[in-house]
């Protein structure tokens, strides 16, 4: 990333953005905005609108944003961001490999796939050309992808790469590292899609572990393995046990983010649904 020169505002943007980091990790994403909002002020008012800076700054909004909720806002925050990053860089820039990991994660989450695949591949493609000097941006890239290619049910691609990228992050993060656990959870699901209940349970049980630990057990991160394990449940037929998983999830999601935000109203969706069953 290019950053400014002769004085010290990179060590107050990267201090900046520290603390957003910090903030949005413990799920206080009203702090992270103002700490963000404060960045992207400050890159603009030292570097101008079109330098890297900027670029980064409005990455960082539009990753809160899409935690938020807040989809097209963190649209035009990536849009924004791409266009200030491709005119210093180029198109085909290796760096840019962050941007279109973002845009096909956002299409995801808005349940866009088809959108988000060709975003994912690029991605993938783009950080291999630093390879092997970041094998870990590579494998961020290809667990990003596998989440896409699950919800288009290429669950002959995805599993071997849920599988390499836990093998990776156990290695160099540790066995309890948030991405493991991220992966866990994604892999249980396609292990559950292909009718292997065993080990479907023990990884989402495994993951929803490590993050208990990682954040406690009221964080939103918990309320996502806890609604896939009460689907899980409910496909299973243990009915008593996903409404007790979906509940908990709906808690959870509602106190940290809010009744309205989409992870809220996906949990209380299937918990109803699980209710008119009865």
């Amino acid at each position: 990333m290019t950053r400014g020169t002769g004085d010290d505002t990179p060590d107050e943007l990267e201090s900046l953005r520290t603390r957003a980091q910090r903030a949005q990790h413990a799920a206080r994403y009203d702090a992270a905005e103002i700490y963000l909002l404060r960045a992207l002020a400050l890159a603009r008012r030292r570097f101008g609108r079109r330098h890297a800076e900027l670029g980064w700054a409005l990455n960082g909004l539009g990753v809160l944003h899409k935690a938020q909720g807040r989809y097209a806002d963190a649209a035009r925050r990536y849009r924004l961001a791409h266009e200030i990053l491709v005119e210093i860089y180029g198109e085909d820039a290796p760096i840019l490999a962050t941007i279109f990991h973002n845009l096909g994660g956002l299409e995801h989450a808005r349940g866009r796939y088809e959108r988000g695949e060709p975003l994912a591949r690029r991605s993938v493609a783009l950080r291999r050309r630093t390879r092997p000097k970041d094998p870990f941006g590579v494998a961020i890239d290809l667990a990003a992808l596998a989440g896409i290619l699950d919800e288009r049910k290429k669950y002959d691609e995805s599993e071997p790469i849920y599988r390499e990228v836990i093998s990776l992050f156990e290695k160099t993060l540790g066995p309890t590292h948030y991405e493991v656990a991220v992966n866990l959870n994604n892999l249980a699901g396609v292990r559950a899609a292909r009718g292997d209940a065993s080990e479907a349970e023990a990884l989402y049980r495994r993951a929803l572990q490590i993050k208990t630990k990682l954040f406690g057990r009221k964080h939103p991160e918990l309320a996502i393995t806890l609604n896939n394990l009460g689907l899980f449940e409910e496909d299973l037929g243990r009915i008593a046990a996903a409404r007790r998983s979906l509940s908990r999830a709906v808690r959870i999601a509602e106190a940290a983010l809010g009744p309205r935000h989409p992870t809220s109203c996906a949990c209380r969706a299937n918990l109803l649904a699980l209710k008119k069953r009865r």
